[in-house]
């Protein structure tokens, strides 16, 4: 069972003093690449650090909306990304970009002015997008065709039939996690069912991630999530599409492969 993990934020502190052998952990258990995903312009570098210092590892560069005020403060924030996308050529994406009303909606203006930046910066690039939207669907959606020259994946999708619909005629990609696995998940686990009349295409736009060390699937729910519990997400994923585990991350892996350019 090979596995592509294609949005994990092992930088994270909760990771702290155990991430070299996590890493070596869940690599000998099958999970061949991992995309580590920037959230602010720290996470960034980091990211780009662990993908020099692991050959499985890549990244992507980007600002989370919680951080969009903090990091827009520095004049040079945008430049910086560019610089750190276009250096290093395992940095694959820019992300994780877009706008998030739960933690931050007093932002709502500043998170708009940092995601069109950072979307301006990846048409610029051609390179793709990581988008992240927690109570933001109508808003992310106007933004996303605002480029119509970008592509790129909603990572964690929480959106209605009707987004997923659109965001895959749009040419994006959907990212599902260990969320599939809840009890309490009805949206994503409708939208994994309906993928084939969703979209044609549809498995082939379909990507696999944990998001850990958070969403942990069941039955590890309440620990630290790392990337080869993707098996308990992947057990639930091909169940509802009525394919194997082994097909799921088969078909995933592939997609995450075209969709990074590697």
């Amino acid at each position: 069972m090979r596995i592509f993990d294609s949005h994990a934020h092992y930088d994270d502190e909760k990771f702290d003093g155990i991430r070299e052998e996590i890493l070596k952990e869940v690599h000998a258990s099958g999970v061949e690449k991992i995309c580590n995903i920037g959230a602010s312009l720290s996470s960034s570098r980091t990211s780009v650090e662990l993908s020099k210092k692991y050959d499985f590892v890549y990244a992507a560069v980007g600002v989370h909306p919680s951080d969009a005020v903090k990091d827009m403060q520095n004049p040079d924030w945008l430049s910086e990304l560019e610089r750190m996308y276009t250096e290093n050529d395992k940095v694959r994406a820019i992300g994780e970009i877009g706008l998030d009303y739960y933690w931050t909606p007093e932002e709502k203006e500043e998170q708009k002015v940092c995601f069109r930046a950072q979307m301006a910066l990846a048409q610029k690039l051609k390179a793709p997008v990581i988008i992240h939207d927690r109570e933001a669907h109508g808003d992310v959606l106007e933004i996303m065709k605002e480029f119509p020259d970008v592509i790129g994946v909603v990572h964690s999708f929480s959106g209605s039939l009707e987004m997923a619909k659109e965001v895959l005629k749009m040419g994006y990609y959907i990212s599902v996690n260990g969320v599939t696995t809840f009890k309490n998940a009805r949206k994503i686990v409708e939208i994994v069912e309906s993928l084939r009349e969703l979209h044609p295409d549809g498995l082939s736009r379909l990507l696999v991630e944990t998001d850990c060390p958070y969403l942990t699937p069941v039955p590890h729910r309440g620990e630290m999530n790392r990337s080869d519990y993707i098996k308990f997400t992947a057990e639930k994923c091909g169940e509802l599409l009525g394919i194997s585990a082994e097909e799921f991350c088969e078909i995933t892996y592939n997609n995450a492969v075209r969709f990074y350019g590697l």
